[in-house]
C-alpha cells in the first residue's frame, strides 16, 4: 500500500517554522534594547527555539480551546517592534485573544498601540541602573536562581547576580561548583557559556561576572569591598529562619534578605501572587515560604474567591530531597533516615500552618501531611476542600481554565487536561502549581484538586519573581490581567 504525504500540512508546518525563525530576532531585541520580556499566555519566549517557540503557541489550545498559530500572532510583535515600548511584559497571547473578541474594528497596529499604552514613551517605567543580587549557598535553588537571574539579566538594567557565599570546598572547589552550574542531571545544561577564573575567584556565566565569596559566617564579609552596594541577599541555605539569625546578613552592602524557606516567628511569607503587596516598603527581611505553600496557596485563594472555602486537607507527593539520607543512616528527624531512593517515607509538611500568614483573611482550618517519594523532582498537592457551596466538577474546570489564562494568578496556575500527563511532564514548569484537569474530582460541595508543581524550579521562579518585586524592577504586564469570571 503507498501512503501519500499530505503535503498541504508539510508546507504549512514549514511556513510556521519560518515565521518562527523570523520572530527569534525581533524579541531578541525588545529583550536586549527595551527590557521587554515577551510571553504568551505567560510563558515567556525570550531566548527560545524555533521549535520551542511553536510548542508554546500549540500549548495553548490546553487553556484556550484551539491552537494559536505563529501566523495570528507575528502582526501584533511587528506592531510592538515600532513602538517606543519600555520595561515591560508583554503577552502575544493576551493580545490576540483580546484583539479577536474587540468589535470596533480597530486595525492590529491600532489595537497593539491601545493595549500596550502604559509601556509606551512617558507612560512606561523608567529603566532603572539595576540591583545588586548576593546568593548565601549555591545548593540545589541557588543554583537554579542563579540561571534564572543570569537568564533574566536582559539589557543590564534588571536584577545582577554579583555574587556567591560559599563555605570553602577544597582543591578545584571553584572548577567543581561552575561545572555543577554547567550541568543538571534534572534540569539539563545551562543555556549559555561558562567560564572559571580561578585566579580572581569568579565564574563568568554568558557574560555575568560573578564573584565567589569563601566565608563560615556571615560576620566574615563585607560585601562593599567587592563592589556591590543595596544589594539583595538570597539565602537558600535554610541555617537561618528567624529574623534574629537573617539579621546577621545585614553587613555593609546588604540591604534586604530573602530566605528561600519558610520563616519563623515575625518574618513574612510571601508566596507571589497572593500577598506579596503585602510586604512594606521598609522590610528588610522576608522569606518565600515553601514550595509546597506556593504551590497550594494560589489555587485556594482562588478557590476560596469564587466558592469559598470551608476547611481543607492538604496531602503531598513529594519527591525526595537533598535533606534525605540516600541509605539508611542516622537523621535527626523520625523516618528520614531511611533510604530515600528505596522508599516512601511519611514526614511532616508546614504548608498547611503556613497558609495562615499567606491568607490570614481565610479562616478556614487547613490541615496537612506529606509523604516523600523516590523521584527526584516534581511533586503533587492532592488539595481536598469543602465549599461555602455546591457546584459542579465542568464549573470548577472552567473556572481554574480561566484563572490560569487571564486571571491575576496566571503567572501562578497552570492548567493542563493531558490524560497522559506524568509528573515528569513538569520538570521545568515556571509556574508555582498546575491544576490537573482529568483527576480533578467535585461531589456537591466537595472539591478534590491535584496540583503538580516542580518543588525545585517552580518555586525558584516565585522566589526570583519575589525578588524583582522588592527590588522594584517587576514590570508591569499588558495587556493587564483581568479577574476571572
Amino acid at each position: 500500500m503507498i501512503v501519500t504525504v499530505n503535503d498541504d500540512s508539510f508546507t504549512n508546518w514549514k511556513h510556521r517554522e519560518e515565521t518562527a525563525e523570523a520572530m527569534i530576532p525581533i524579541i531578541g531585541k525588545l529583550h536586549r534594547e527595551r527590557d521587554v520580556n515577551v510571553l504568551l499566555h505567560s510563558r515567556s519566549l525570550v531566548n527560545k527555539s524555533v521549535v520551542s517557540i511553536l510548542k508554546t503557541h500549540r500549548f495553548a489550545r490546553q487553556i484556550a480551546g484551539a491552537e494559536l498559530s505563529v501566523t495570528e500572532t507575528m502582526p501584533f510583535l511587528r506592531a510592538l517592534a515600532a513602538l517606543d515600548l519600555g520595561p515591560s511584559q508583554i503577552d502575544l497571547g493576551m493580545l490576540a485573544a483580546t484583539y479577536k473578541s474587540d468589535e470596533r474594528g480597530l486595525s492590529v497596529e491600532e489595537f497593539t498601540a491601545e493595549a500596550v499604552a502604559g509601556a509606551i514613551g512617558t507612560g512606561s517605567v523608567e529603566p532603572g541602573a539595576g540591583r545588586d543580587v548576593v546568593l548565601y549557598g549555591f545548593g540545589r535553588i541557588g543554583r537554579l536562581v542563579a540561571r534564572l537571574l543570569i537568564e533574566k539579566a536582559g539589557s543590564g538594567n534588571g536584577l545582577r547576580l554579583r555574587a556567591v557565599v560559599v563555605r570553602g570546598g577544597g582543591e578545584a572547589d571553584l572548577v567543581k561548583r561552575a561545572s555543577l552550574l554547567r550541568r543538571d542531571s534534572i534540569h539539563g545544561p545551562f543555556q549559555g557559556t561558562i567560564t572559571v577564573d580561578e585566579a580572581n575567584s569568579t565564574i563568568v556565566a554568558n557574560g555575568n561576572a560573578i564573584k565567589v565569596i569563601y566565608a563560615n559566617d556571615p560576620s566574615e564579609i563585607d560585601y562593599t569591598a567587592y563592589g556591590i552596594r543595596d544589594a539583595i541577599l538570597i539565602d537558600n541555605t535554610g541555617k537561618w529562619r528567624d529574623r534574629e539569625g537573617l539579621s546577621e546578613h545585614l553587613r555593609p552592602g546588604i540591604d534586604k534578605v530573602v530566605l528561600t524557606a519558610p520563616g519563623k516567628g515575625d518574618v513574612p511569607n510571601i508566596v507571589h501572587g497572593v500577598n506579596h503587596d503585602t510586604i512594606k516598603p521598609d522590610e528588610r527581611i522576608l522569606s518565600c515560604a515553601s514550595c509546597t505553600t506556593n504551590a497550594i496557596v494560589p489555587p485556594l485563594k482562588a478557590m476560596a474567591d469564587e466558592y469559598g472555602v470551608l476547611r481543607g486537607h492538604v496531602e503531598t507527593v513529594h519527591s525526595f530531597t537533598n535533606d534525605q539520607n540516600l541509605l539508611d543512616n542516622y537523621h535527626k528527624a523520625d523516618r528520614r533516615g531511611r533510604s530515600a531512593p528505596l522508599n516512601m517515607v511519611i514526614t511532616e509538611t508546614g504548608a498547611a500552618s503556613a497558609v495562615a500568614k499567606a491568607l490570614p483573611d481565610l479562616k478556614a482550618p487547613i490541615t496537612g501531611s506529606s509523604i516523600r517519594v523516590p523521584v527526584p523532582d516534581v511533586s503533587i498537592a492532592i488539595l481536598s476542600l469543602r465549599l461555602g457551596r455546591e457546584t459542579s466538577r465542568e464549573d470548577v474546570l472552567e473556572y481554574l481554565r480561566d484563572v490560569s489564562l487571564t486571571s491575576p494568578l496566571k503567572r501562578q496556575i497552570d492548567f493542563t487536561d493531558s490524560p497522559d500527563a506524568v509528573s515528569s511532564d513538569f520538570i521545568g514548569s515556571r509556574h508555582a502549581s498546575i491544576v490537573d484537569a482529568g483527576a480533578t474530582k467535585v461531589d456537591g460541595d466537595n472539591a478534590i484538586l491535584y496540583l503538580w508543581y516542580d518543588n525545585e524550579f517552580g518555586y525558584s521562579c516565585q522566589v526570583i519573581r519575589v525578588v524583582q518585586h522588592v527590588s522594584g524592577v517587576e514590570y508591569p504586564t499588558f495587556p493587564a490581567p483581568v479577574p476571572a469570571v
